[in-house]
C-alpha cells in the first residue's frame, strides 16, 4: 500500500472513531438534557406534554398559594404569557412574587408545569442569564447584566 494511501486511510478511520464517539456520548446524554423555554415559548411552539424541561421567567404577583403537604401553586410569567406551576417541597428562602425563577420538571395534559426543581436568585444583581436574555428579548427585563455566568 502506497504511503498516501495509508496516510488517507489512517485519517478516516480517526475521523470515523471520532464521529462514532460523539454519537454515542450524544445518544448516552439524550436523557439528560434540559432545554429551557419562556412561558410564551411554551405556548408558541405547543411543547409537548410529559416534555422534560426548564421553565423560566418571573412569579407573578399575587399567584402563589400553599396547599396541603407541601404543595405549593403559583405561576411563572414573561411579557408575553404565563404558566400555572406545582411544585411539591420547600422553596428556596430567596424566592417571592416578582422574582426570576427557573424550575425544572414535566408539563402535564392539563397544562399544568409540574416542576421537581425550583431555583430561585440568589441577590438583588443576580438573575440565571437564560431568563434575563429571554425577558430582555422581549423587553420586559429593565435591570442590569446578569452578574453570574452560565445558569444556576
Amino acid at each position: 500500500m502506497p504511503r498516501k494511501q495509508r496516510r488517507l486511510t489512517l485519517i478516516g478511520t480517526g475521523l470515523a472513531m471520532i464521529v462514532l464517539a460523539l454519537g454515542l456520548v450524544s445518544f448516552a446524554m439524550r436523557d439528560t438534557i434540559v432545554f429551557f423555554h419562556t412561558p410564551s415559548e411554551v405556548h408558541a411552539r405547543g411543547v409537548a406534554p410529559g416534555t422534560r424541561f426548564r421553565l423560566g421567567g418571573l412569579v407573578q404577583e399575587a399567584s402563589l398559594q400553599r396547599g396541603d403537604n407541601q404543595i405549593i401553586a403559583f405561576r411563572i410569567m414573561d411579557a408575553n404569557g404565563a404558566v400555572s406551576v406545582q411544585y411539591r417541597g420547600l422553596l428556596p428562602d430567596l424566592f417571592r412574587e416578582g422574582q426570576g425563577v427557573v424550575a425544572e420538571g414535566v408539563l402535564d395534559p392539563a397544562g399544568v408545569f409540574r416542576a421537581d426543581t425550583v431555583l430561585a436568585k440568589h441577590d438583588e444583581n443576580y438573575m440565571p442569564r437564560e431568563v434575563a436574555n429571554a425577558l430582555r428579548d422581549q423587553g420586559h427585563w429593565q435591570g442590569r447584566e446578569p452578574a453570574a455566568t452560565g445558569s444556576p
